[in-house]
């Protein structure tokens, strides 16, 4: 493994923060990669045929995952929580999260989540926007009843159905 070399990605929708250790010169860079999955994995298998990459689970999902699999590149999808933060690491750049991350792969200290099925993924932002939905709804009603409390007016229906 002395030709290693490990990337860790600070990921985002515009911006992708790439950290990399190469074991073995034992050079540390940061530096910006390109924000499309199709370029950074076009970008990373650039960067050497002996390599491993990581990045944290997050909003952006895992599409790079699966590219990085397609392209044989191995690659981990941190669980963020379980990462360790120093007690006075206080400032927080995407280029230090992107070599953190590039330094714990290394070390073998970085706790990988599962990488869903494009199935489950597809079910769970389902049922993610159906709660935000809900969610919605009860706070719109919320604000509806208390706006026709304030004009003295209470609303007489049950469950707010028409019904009722």
């Amino acid at each position: 493994m002395s030709e290693h070399t490990f990337i860790g990605l600070d990921v985002h929708a515009r911006l992708v923060a790439a950290g990399v250790l190469d074991a073995r010169s034992g050079e540390v860079r940061s530096c910006n990669a390109p924000p499309r999955t199709a370029e950074l994995v076009t970008w990373l298998q650039a960067q050497g045929a002996a390599l491993s990459v990581a990045y944290e689970a997050g909003p952006t999902g895992f599409g790079l995952a699966r590219a990085c699999a397609a392209a044989q590149i191995p690659c981990l999808v941190a669980a963020p929580s379980r990462i360790a933060r120093a007690p006075g690491e206080r400032v927080k750049t995407d280029r230090r999260d992107a070599l953190r991350l590039a330094k714990l792969l290394r070390l073998d200290e970085l706790v990988a989540v599962r990488v869903p099925s494009l199935g489950e993924e597809a079910a769970r932002d389902l049922v993610r926007a159906r709660e935000d939905a809900r969610g919605d709804l009860m706070r719109a009603r919320h604000r509806l009843s208390k706006l026709l409390l304030r004009r003295g007016l209470l609303w007489e229906g049950s469950a707010w159905t028409e019904g009722a």
